[in-house]
């Protein structure tokens, strides 16, 4: 799983049956720190998340398939947004080691 940032929707006239009435968000995945890290991805949103918005987005096909409730293994769909992320705690490790 991976922790994003949406960056803005996606919207297609013509697409795989698969992605009819779905909603796919540009996501911008975050390090621990909340900076950019790595290129942006396209993820299907079933937790109703915007533009600004930071979520989990799961990027292991079976899950997808359990998400979307697709189980023949046929679907084209490898992100799924899960979550919206409201708070964000890192225990700081070295801080630790020296105290």
């Amino acid at each position: 799983m991976k922790l994003c940032r949406v960056t803005g929707t996606v919207v297609a006239s013509v697409k795989h049956p698969a992605y009819v009435g779905q909603k796919l968000l540009c996501c911008q995945p975050l390090d621990a720190a909340g900076a950019d890290q790595g290129p942006e991805l396209l993820a299907v949103d079933r937790v109703q998340a915007g533009v600004g918005d930071r979520v989990l987005v799961n990027q292991e096909g079976n899950g997808a398939r359990q998400m979307l409730g697709t189980i023949d293994g046929k679907l084209p769909i490898r992100s799924v947004i899960i979550g919206v992320v409201d708070d964000v705690c890192v225990d700081d490790v070295e801080a630790r080691r020296g105290a």
